[in-house]
């Protein structure tokens, strides 16, 4: 882990009077990119418009009256028992799935993000999806000689150089949500130069998805929903389950996914993996096995963006592309397609690019 610090001044001083610095990796302290003037987000980063309409009002209630259906909706309960609130996993993907009706977690969870230093950038109760702003995990600060001796005055020089986001996805299935949360990071690489002291500039890139700090938030999360520290931690730590294969093949001419895997199983996955890499999820249909999805399409100069803008961000020089993710199964096999916004099958360079980015999260 690197991180920098904002001025000469601050650095000769560290460099004068700090030791070795000893990392805390396993802390949580997330501060809010948006409420400091000094990050510069990417053009393919911008945020969307934080939605307020749905703020819930009440006081925490108990899993009692829970039960005999008195609770408001998104108010914090606790949960009634172990398997009121459980961890399920495919592979290195894990959810929660509550016993509990969505508009009655909706609350907590956005409460969660808020609680953790978050501020929510889509907040999306109509087809239940959150999404936090970019903010920096403060814990990854190394902890020396000035930041423990002068405290505040200086924390605000220092700089992980990494942000994160995380987007949460509230599903109903039967009489029970699945509660998904997919994480992305980016982080910070000098251009023209070794160090921050002859660097032209900086910008910002991506880095993978951490599946253990997905595991994580569903932990602290469990805790927010009511399960105890133990329940909790022994659910988050729980066996490797097995992890179904998944390869690229081609059907009459058509780029496909397959997936070793049930119809439930792979919609689960598929959905997490359309989170973790970017794509917008307009809306779904399970029933027919179908994700419409919002993708960009790459520069013609050959210039190479950033990987969201190239993939599934935002860009000033193309169109966003609508496509459907669709999901046919046969016994425990399944196969993932792309069609075009009319439903018909897709073998277009972008359907590939699609099909290869799945393919590769699925693994």
């Amino acid at each position: 882990m690197s991180f920098r610090i904002s001025t000469p001044i601050a650095l000769a001083a560290v460099l004068a009077l700090a030791g070795c610095s000893a990392l805390q990796p396993d802390r949580i302290d997330y501060k809010s990119a948006t409420k400091s003037a000094t990050l510069e987000v990417p053009p393919d980063l911008t945020a969307i418009g934080r939605d307020a309409r749905y703020n819930v009002p009440g006081a925490a209630v108990t899993a009692s009256s829970f039960k005999t259906g008195q609770t408001q909706a998104g108010v914090p309960i606790a949960a009634n028992s172990v398997s009121d609130v459980r961890i399920e996993r495919s592979g290195n993907q894990r959810w929660l799935v509550v016993a509990r009706p969505a508009d009655q977690l909706w609350g907590s969870v956005r409460d969660f993000w808020q609680d953790t230093g978050f501020l929510l950038n889509i907040d999306r109760q109509d087809i239940g999806v959150m999404e936090t702003d970019w903010a920096e995990n403060r814990a990854k600060l190394p902890q020396d000689f000035i930041r423990n001796t002068i405290g505040k005055i200086i924390d605000s020089l220092y700089d992980t150089g990494e942000r994160d986001k995380f987007r949460t996805r509230l599903e109903r299935n039967g009489n029970t949500t699945e509660i998904y949360i997919s994480h992305r990071g980016m982080v910070e690489k000098l251009v023209g130069g070794t160090s921050s002291a002859n660097a032209e500039r900086t910008t910002w890139e991506p880095r993978p998805a951490d599946p253990e700090l997905e595991t994580e938030m569903l932990r602290r999360m469990m805790l927010k929903l009511g399960v105890s520290q133990e329940q909790a931690k022994s659910q988050a730590a729980a066996g490797v389950a097995s992890k179904p294969t998944s390869r690229i093949a081609n059907t009459n001419g058509v780029p496909v996914v397959q997936v070793d895997d049930g119809f439930d199983r792979a919609w689960r996955r598929v959905g997490l993996s359309l989170d973790r890499t970017g794509f917008t999820v307009e809306d779904r249909n399970r029933a027919d096995g179908i994700y419409f999805v919002r993708y960009v399409e790459p520069k013609a100069d050959g210039k190479e963006p950033g990987f969201f803008a190239k993939l599934f961000g935002s860009s000033k020089d193309a169109a966003p592309l609508k496509f459907r993710i669709a999901l046919r199964s046969q016994g425990e096999s399944t196969t993932v397609s792309v069609l075009n916004a009319a439903g018909s099958p897709e073998s277009s360079e972008n359907a590939q690019r699609i099909v290869k980015v799945l393919a590769d999260d699925l693994r």
